[in-house]
């Protein structure tokens, strides 16, 4: 399997593949390809879903037995 590996946008739901990428891509026309699509973090939705994240799983760990070490 061979990559390639170019930087786009999305727009009207779609993702445009620059011209020169569109010639290599070129004669593999009906072929089975591999798509894998990296998005840049965003700061505010990371500390929102891990902190959402580490709670609901922090109080998993917690059994209404462990309430008597609360006092």
């Amino acid at each position: 399997m061979r990559a390639i590996e170019f930087q786009s946008k999305i727009s009207n739901n779609a993702i445009a593949i620059p011209n020169k990428m569109l010639v290599e891509l070129q004669g593999d026309e009906n072929r089975n390809v591999r798509v894998v699509v990296f998005m840049e973090d965003s700061d505010v939705y990371d500390r929102k879903a891990f902190r959402k994240l580490t709670k609901t799983q922090f109080l998993k760990g917690y059994a209404d037995s462990d309430s008597v070490y609360d006092e």
